[in-house]
């Protein structure tokens, strides 16, 4: 069967995704359907590509993959060997957004530096272990050793926890990354929701900016409201990349801003290029590559944008939270391949 003519029955059809809900259904576009695809800059989405692409494991995207470090034309690539497939589960489109903290610290404590960012303790592991209220208040913790830096803003450590990975600058200008190192167990609670629950704000108004905001006009209810939250993360120092690229991914490679998406694996696989139609105040139209994973990313149309490190990428990732579509480009044959038999 030509490729032509494949196409042409992929395309003929909306068929349920093997090992999903009957609601659950995969249709394959053209690329003329696909709304600013002529405009976008494929060369960059190429680069963002190979980064994670010499990690797949399958025939297929192997070969995929030897083919693009050697192409000229990124757009006539993704054209020639992937197909836009449109999965969907019955759920609205979702995109939000995401980006590596950046805070700032010392090696060793002082005035202005007081809050540690602890690795995991060995007796952590039996879970569940004490609430961040425990932690905190025990002192079980000190003088341990456990100390990767301090830091000069315990709100921001708050937020360090929640996104799980981040950077501290030193005073001399360098930078130690740190990552996920574990969890003591308890149960994630959102603050924001607190708040919305207090009626303190509505769910429209609460941000993490909004949060940190009114943490510090109120610092000692500010300190009891974070304290909701009964979980707890630990971190790793991670010397095996250079502090100044992204922060790893789930396929354990640097993600990049503006290119990378946190996905739900169920329905995208990781290492994937996802075209990106994100409608909202700053619309995007957009080839990304799936190489990021969150707790929150659940369903075909999810997805969280990767913004980049610091203050900035923050206030932008924050304000996301917008409608669209997501389209997977699946190679040829593995789009075929997900077709039942009685079909053809």
């Amino acid at each position: 069967m030509t490729l032509t003519r494949l196409a042409v029955l992929l395309a003929a059809l909306t068929l349920p995704v093997a090992g999903k809900a009957a609601d659950t259904s995969l249709k394959v576009l053209d690329y003329s359907e696909l709304s600013g695809w002529g405009s976008d800059d494929h060369d960059a989405a190429l680069r963002v590509f190979l980064n994670t692409c010499r990690d797949f494991k399958t025939p297929d995207w192997q070969s995929i993959c030897a083919v693009a470090a050697q192409q000229t034309n990124a757009r006539t690539f993704f054209e020639l060997f992937f197909t836009p497939v449109l999965i969907e589960d019955g759920e609205p489109a979702l995109f939000t957004g995401y980006f590596e903290p950046e805070l700032k610290g010392a090696r060793s404590p002082s005035a202005r530096y007081r809050y540690p960012v602890y690795r995991m303790p060995p007796e952590a592991r039996a879970q569940p272990w004490l609430s961040r209220r425990d932690i905190e208040t025990s002192g079980v913790l000190d003088n341990r050793g456990l100390e990767i830096a301090w830091v000069d803003d315990p709100v921001e450590l708050f937020f360090l926890q929640i996104q799980g990975s981040g950077r501290i600058r030193l005073p001399d200008g360098s930078v130690i990354r740190i990552g996920y190192g574990g969890k003591n167990g308890q149960e994630y609670r959102s603050v924001g929701q607190e708040l919305v629950r207090r009626g303190v704000y509505s769910i429209h108004q609460v941000s993490a900016q909004v949060i940190k905001n009114w943490v510090r006009r109120n610092p000692v209810a500010g300190a009891e409201l974070l304290r909701h939250n009964p979980s707890f993360v630990f971190f790793r120092e991670i010397t095996s990349i250079d502090p100044n690229d992204g922060p790893i991914g789930a396929m354990g490679r640097s993600v990049t801003d503006g290119r990378t998406i946190a996905v739900d694996p169920a329905y995208t696989p990781l290492g994937a290029p996802v075209w990106v139609e994100k409608a909202g105040k700053e619309a995007m139209n957009r080839l990304m590559i799936a190489q990021d994973t969150g707790s929150a990313i659940k369903g075909a149309q999810r997805a969280d944008i990767f913004f980049g490190t610091g203050d900035k990428a923050g206030r932008a990732a924050g304000r996301l939270r917008d409608p669209g579509r997501m389209v997977v480009l699946l190679p040829i044959q593995r789009a075929y391949a997900m077709l039942p038999e009685d079909s053809l």
